[in-house]
């Protein structure tokens, strides 16, 4: 099978072949039909989970896969043989990936059943960050009149967040640069927006001198934009690792580890087939592309960077 892999610390990935991998007790193989890249994909190709994770060389990279099951291992009930999924791979060490034709992950992490209306190259571009998403909402406890910054609200996090957000009633206050990062940001339910090149505190302050309820810390100073966050408010991050990296009295700060749980992965499918949240696919590549496409990731996007899998 064709894949993209790290072959070893300090190399760039490239495109190479290898044994179509057999599922074992407990997992299923996916024909993948779309992936996504994703920060993680970087963090890997950079070295930077060096000494973090176990690295089991070639390392086939990619986290989010869409596709169909084609083979079932012993043990697995939930799924059969042209089942519709998608998910994450969640496994304690790196070499499976989902940059290639054929994955096996585990039938009871990190995937759900695929509704016949969303397209594999949407579901792609759902399950990291979308279940960050979720579990950042969910912390944040955001409800009808609760005023949330969102810092890097244009990246897929962001963009999924901001929409919740926004569906529950709160008021957004998105980062944006760009006319077409302002025109996005707005379009999925921002009320205002701040330049993140500029000064975010200074312009918040202009907004809501009094502070706002909530910091949704997805790019940025923790540590300033914990700075604006009213007394009793909360700061959610995916980026602290601990509460204790972030001098702030008053109020909480909450470390976000996303689980791709199948239930979490089945309210994104619900959500998304519902409409009541979308997906921006910046663009779709070849597998071929792969390595351009991390690339491209790593020098900014406005939305999600797919990789077709035909």
């Amino acid at each position: 099978m064709k894949v993209v892999v790290l072959g070893a610390f300090g190399r760039a990935p490239e495109v190479a072949e290898l044994e179509v991998p057999t599922p074992g007790a407990g997992e299923v193989r996916v024909r993948v039909r779309a992936a996504s890249i994703n920060g993680f994909d970087v963090a890997v190709v950079n070295g930077y989970l060096n000494g973090v994770m176990e690295h089991r060389f070639p390392v086939v990279l990619g986290k989010d896969f869409a596709g169909t099951i084609d083979a079932v291992g012993e043990g697995v009930e939930e799924y059969t043989v042209g089942d519709r999924v998608f998910g994450v791979v969640v496994k304690d060490f790196l070499g499976d990936g989902s940059f290639g034709e054929y994955v096996t992950v585990p039938a009871s992490v990190g995937i759900a059943k695929l509704p016949d209306e969303i397209a594999f190259t949407e579901a792609a571009a759902l399950g990291v960050a979308g279940s960050a998403a979720v579990d950042s909402f969910d912390a944040a406890g955001i409800g009808a009149g609760t005023t949330v910054l969102i810092s890097g609200a244009t990246g897929g996090v962001g963009q999924q967040t901001l929409q919740l957000a926004a569906k529950a009633g709160a008021v957004v206050i998105a980062t944006a640069h760009t006319a077409e990062e302002i025109e996005k940001v707005v379009g999925l339910g921002a009320g205002h927006t701040v330049d993140h090149t500029g000064d975010v505190i200074a312009q918040l302050g202009e907004l809501y001198p009094d502070g706002v309820d909530v910091v949704l810390h997805l790019a940025g100073d923790p540590a300033a934009l914990a700075s604006v966050v009213k007394a009793g408010g909360v700061l959610v991050s995916t980026l602290v690792q601990d509460p204790g990296q972030v001098s702030a009295d008053g109020i909480r700060v909450v470390p976000i580890y996303a689980q791709a749980s199948t239930a979490t992965l089945e309210r994104l499918a619900r959500s998304h087939a519902e409409q009541h949240t979308t997906v921006t696919v910046q663009r779709v590549y070849d597998l071929d592309e792969t390595p351009d496409a991390l690339g491209h990731f790593a020098a900014g996007t406005l939305g999600k960077l797919v990789v077709s899998i035909d």
